[in-house]
């Protein structure tokens, strides 16, 4: 089942997504952002989109983006925050990068030199590379002679807040590494970065938002819902196969260790889709059943 403990808005930090994306909304916010991790001034032409969708075709794989704007020099800047080690970190930024180039053509457009420049910037708290280095730069280089670069205008920037050469950045970069994963007032005071200022100034008022609370508590409960709806409808597809192979729902339940309420439930649930399960047919019985029977309990 899905966990049930819900961590309270105003005691997220700004490596939880939902918090990072509804700060980077704020394009003062996401310039402070972006300029302290490429210790580079930057000037937003455009508002932040935050959780842009990108879909080749309908076939293909979609991807969103959790911050994406555009400097004044129409170079794209696309942000992720990942608080967890997912192990592929390194061809999602690939996906990311070609989807992104992808968007930035019209169709028809054969002078490819339109294409805009662009940044793609992944922050953790964890080391991707293992080298202890804060920041990853990543350009196209060529084998053969090291110092030629392709100057394709694409760069990968992977930002590691548990770093270990901070010898080789700024106080504020720093500040900014250990406010990421404790974005309290506490860390902002002992920074003199009015940059990290602004940023906890936008931070403090989502937290504070009525509004963001209620989209928070909506945002977790659509996704333990999903979280749910992902186990159950495993577990279908276990008790299904079992079933195929004629086992009663009381080996069935011996064998998984679930409840043997839970897949005689299931099993009568599917009487009516064998042999051919459909899984997601049998899940959504499932829920019109517990529906029905939560009414009816709420009725007595």
């Amino acid at each position: 089942m899905a966990n049930n403990v819900v961590t309270k808005l105003e005691d997220l930090n700004l490596v939880d997504k939902f918090l990072f994306d509804e700060v980077m909304e704020d394009m003062g916010a996401y310039e402070a952002l972006i300029s302290i991790l490429l210790e580079n001034e930057i000037h937003l032409l455009t508002d932040p989109e935050t959780e842009k969708e990108l879909r080749v075709s309908p076939q293909l794989r979609q991807v969103r983006l959790d911050v994406v704007s555009m400097d004044q020099s129409k170079k794209v800047y696309y942000t992720e925050m990942q608080k967890t080690d997912t192990g592929n970190l390194r061809k999602r930024s690939r996906l990311y990068q070609a989807q992104l180039d992808v968007s930035l053509l019209g169709p028809g457009t054969t002078n490819f030199n339109l294409l805009n420049d662009s940044c793609f910037i992944l922050i953790a708290p964890f080391d991707i590379f293992g080298k202890g280095l804060y920041r990853y730069t990543f350009e196209g280089t060529c084998r053969e002679c090291p110092e030629l670069r392709i100057n394709d205008g694409a760069i990968r920037v992977f930002i590691n807040t548990e770093g270990t050469n901070g010898e080789e950045f700024s106080q504020e970069f720093l500040d900014l590494m250990k406010y990421v994963t404790a974005s309290t007032d506490a860390v902002s005071k002992s920074s003199e970065s009015k940059r990290l200022k602004l940023i906890h100034e936008n931070v403090k008022k989502v937290k504070k938002s009525e509004k963001m609370g209620v989209k928070y508590m909506q945002k977790w409960e659509e996704l333990a819902y999903a979280r749910e709806e992902g186990e159950t409808v495993h577990l279908i597809k276990q008790v299904c196969k079992k079933r195929a192979k004629g086992k009663a729902a009381e080996a069935i339940a011996a064998e998984l260790e679930e409840n043997e309420e839970t897949v005689a439930e299931i099993c009568r649930a599917a009487e009516d889709s064998a042999p051919d399960y459909d899984f997601e047919r049998i899940y959504e019985k499932l829920w019109r059943n517990n529906l029905a029977a939560a009414k009816v309990k709420a009725e007595i």
